[in-house]
Parts: structure tokens; C-alpha cells; sequence
């Protein structure tokens, strides 16, 4: 669920209207490739842009990384495991709405279980092919909140939504971030939902979020 056919057209705007290269990543999928495959892969594609920038056309010291939902789950950790792993930096990590911690839950997945994008019987079922194995979950590889050090981490540009299930275990860790002392931009966006990145096209506050992120992709990285 989730490939690059379903985020195309977004791949395209944020390029398009923030004047950024975009590379966006095939990674392997559960259930034929549980955790941390996609995890893996996408450090994996983070080191091999960076190597490559200068073919691509780009400048290696200003390569980001970023993802909505699961991907900005994975761009949480591919920021940490760059840390961990003595890698090159990305220059930003952004998240939006990310997925943070398969572990523990909090008030935002009650109040918006159902009727709001992503349901509860959603997160679940991901959760579930993604680690079938639960002793993983709590392994930052998965839950990059659960990380115990923060420090030395990227700037981050880190947004939430109002109605959306996933909205407080994003808010923490934006808040975690700030108190490990890293560069934050944390947008709240209090009257969307979950996945509103791909509703764009929806006059309002959706382009809104859309502007606000592609004008803070053109600040930062040009």
C-alpha cells in the first residue's frame, strides 16, 4: 500500500514548486519484506544519493530526506541511523504525519479511530505485516521515538495534523527533538487530517500545507 504511482503526482509538485530534485525510493514492502527491510533500503538509497548528488545534479552537502505517514517513519530513521552509523548527514529530515512508535498509544488514536483517513483497524493491520515479529516494535530500526539518544540529529521540519490518529506521537517527538537541543520546524496543522498531503488538490488549508512545506524545501536547500 503505498508505491511510487500513489505519490507521483505529489513527488512532482514538491519538486516542482519548492525548485528541488526529487529522488523518490522503491523500497521493498511488507509482507514479503517485513522490517527493517524498508528501513534498510532507504538508508541504503539516502548514502547512494549522496554519492551520486553530483551526477543527479545536485549539491552532495544539501541532499535531505523525507516522507509522509510510514515514509516519514523511515526518514526518522534513516536521520538517526546516519548518527548511529558514522553516515553523512542528511541537510533536513522532513516528516509529515510520520508514524513513530509501533509500541505504545496515545489519546489522538482513540479520539480519531475511525472516520478520519486512517483508522485504527489500519495502524494495526500495517503494524502487524510490517513486525510481525512484536519483539521488534520497540527497536528505533521501527519506533524511532523510542531512540534514547537524540542528539546530533538533522534539522528537522516535522508537521502534524489535527485529525489524525498518529497526531500525538508526532508532537512528542517534536517536542523530544527540541529537548535534545536539534533545529525543529513544527507545523500543526489543526483542522486536517491524516494523508492530506496527497488532498492537495482540495482549495484551502490542504494547499496551504503544500505551500508552506515547498517554500521551507526552497529556503533550506537552495
Amino acid at each position: 500500500v503505498g508505491d511510487l504511482d500513489t505519490h507521483d503526482t505529489l513527488c512532482r509538485a514538491i519538486a516542482a514548486d519548492s525548485g528541488i530534485r526529487l529522488l523518490a525510493v522503491d523500497y521493498r514492502r511488507a509482507p514479503e519484506a517485513p522490517a527493517p527491510t524498508a528501513a534498510e533500503d532507504a538508508i541504503a538509497a539516502f548514502t547512494w544519493a549522496v554519492d551520486h548528488a553530483e551526477d543527479l545534479g545536485a549539491d552532495p552537502s544539501l541532499v535531505a530526506v523525507g516522507g509522509d505517514s510510514s515514509g516519514g517513519n523511515l526518514a526518522a530513521v534513516v536521520a538517526q541511523q546516519c548518527v548511529r552509523r558514522d553516515l553523512p548527514l542528511p541537510a533536513l529530515q522532513v516528516l509529515i504525519y510520520p508514524a513513530l512508535d509501533l509500541v505504545a498509544r496515545r489519546p489522538s488514536r482513540d479520539l480519531f479511530s475511525d472516520g478520519f483517513i486512517l483508522t485504527e483497524a489500519d495502524i494495526i493491520w500495517y503494524r502487524d505485516h510490517y513486525t510481525p515479529d512484536p519483539a521488534l516494535r520497540p527497536d528505533p530500526i521501527v519506533s524511532p521515538l523510542r531512540a534514547g539518544d537524540l542528539t546530533g540529529l538533522p534539522p528537522t521540519y516535522l508537521t502534524t495534523a489535527g485529525f489524525d490518529p498518529l497526531r500525538d506521537e508526532g508532537n512528542e517527538y517534536a517536542e523530544a527533538l527540541k529537548a535534545a537541543g536539534n533545529a525543529i520546524t513544527h507545523v500543526l496543522h489543526p483542522t486536517l487530517p491524516h494523508g492530506h498531503a496527497n488532498l492537495r488538490t482540495v482549495p484551502g488549508t490542504t494547499q496551504e500545507a503544500h505551500q508552506h512545506l515547498t517554500n521551507h524545501l526552497r529556503t533550506t536547500l537552495q
